[in-house]
């Protein structure tokens, strides 16, 4: 996998997906939201990945927002194709645990993509934010339905409406965040938490991840018999088999499923 603005490692089956344009913050084009996209395509269907880490060069930015010069020259019309949007539903539609180490400030897109992962650990001078309005604009790429459901109404109208910044501190507190962590540990304690990942059934993992997401636009009973069929289908699984028989012979067990 090579890409014009990104770097990718992948060590363990854990591929890290760094944001390589620290001289712009780290500010997302429409080049880098097709390279994103494309990525994240080939990533979840790639044997030799399990989890997914998504962070930024350099120790100021994980993501400052959009490439100011591209949005400038950018008309209603071509908005309505959607890119930012339909490639932060890949994070989220992605069966692949997904991780964003937060190492700087995550203001626009960059929050957004970061809404959209699954886990959030914060270097302590990260800052999240949604500034899109004192440019005239919004949030376009999920901003204004992901992040109540995350911190709440009131707060997210903070953020959106009045230009609420969110220390790392604070997204630990709201919600928002896993950790924070002094940033020379972030990309450490990143690691150790995919590996803990890397540790479960494979099947479990990327079901479970689909169960908690759909529990937010169905209802219970619903939700109940999707995780019933989810349970049902993890029963009959190697995995399982493979699980048990580990913890009976006090051993790690060596799941062998995508």
């Amino acid at each position: 996998m090579k890409y014009k603005n990104f770097l990718v490692s992948i060590r363990n089956k854990v591929a890290v997906f760094m944001i390589n344009r620290p001289e712009s913050r780290n500010a997302m084009s429409t080049e880098c939201w097709q390279e994103l996209g494309q990525f994240l395509d080939e990533a979840d269907l790639d044997d030799h990945i399990q989890v997914i880490v998504i962070t930024g060069a350099g120790d100021k930015a994980f993501i400052a927002g959009a490439d100011l010069k591209a949005l400038q020259g950018k008309t209603g019309v071509e908005a309505l194709y959607g890119l930012g949007q339909r490639v932060v539903r890949k994070i989220e539609e992605c069966s692949k645990p997904v991780i964003a180490a937060i190492n700087g400030l995550a203001f626009g897109g960059g929050c957004e993509i970061a809404l959209a992962c699954d886990i959030r650990i914060a270097a302590d001078n990260a800052a999240f934010g949604l500034p899109e309005t004192s440019l005239g604009v919004l949030p376009g790429c999920g901003g204004t339905q992901r992040l109540s459901k995350l911190i709440g109404l009131g707060r997210a109208k903070e953020v959106i409406l009045a230009g609420r910044i969110i220390s790392a501190q604070e997204a630990v507190q709201f919600g928002l965040a896993y950790k924070c962590v002094p940033q020379a540990e972030l990309m450490k304690e990143t690691m150790t938490v995919a590996d803990s990942m890397m540790q479960k059934g494979p099947l479990a993992l990327r079901l479970s991840k689909r169960l908690v997401g759909a529990s937010l636009s169905t209802d219970q009973e619903t939700g109940m018999l999707l995780e019933l069929i989810g349970f049902s289908m993890t029963l009959d699984s190697a995995d399982k088999a493979e699980g048990i028989a580990a913890f009976f012979a006090k051993r790690k067990p060596e799941y062998k499923s995508r």
